[in-house]
């Protein structure tokens, strides 16, 4: 049998603050109460999404880059 690789702690893409920090971005967009930079309320879960990884990386927590849309 091939050796599994296990994964470690270390090798995670969001560091455990920026999962928290996510986490209840998400849950405020889950109870209706999440608002864009416009002040209305969110209705796109992808555009929630994007704004929990936006205010955790201001926060300077561990999130993967950007990725680039050269296309």
């Amino acid at each position: 049998m091939a050796d599994k690789k296990t994964k470690k702690k270390s090798d995670s893409k969001y560091s455990e603050k920026a999962k928290e920090s996510i986490n209840k971005t998400m849950k405020e967009f889950k109870a209706g109460k999440l608002k864009s930079s416009s002040g209305e309320t969110v209705t796109d879960r992808d555009q929630a999404i994007a704004i929990a990884i936006s205010q955790a990386r201001q926060a300077g927590y561990k999130v993967p880059p950007e990725p680039d849309d050269d296309e």
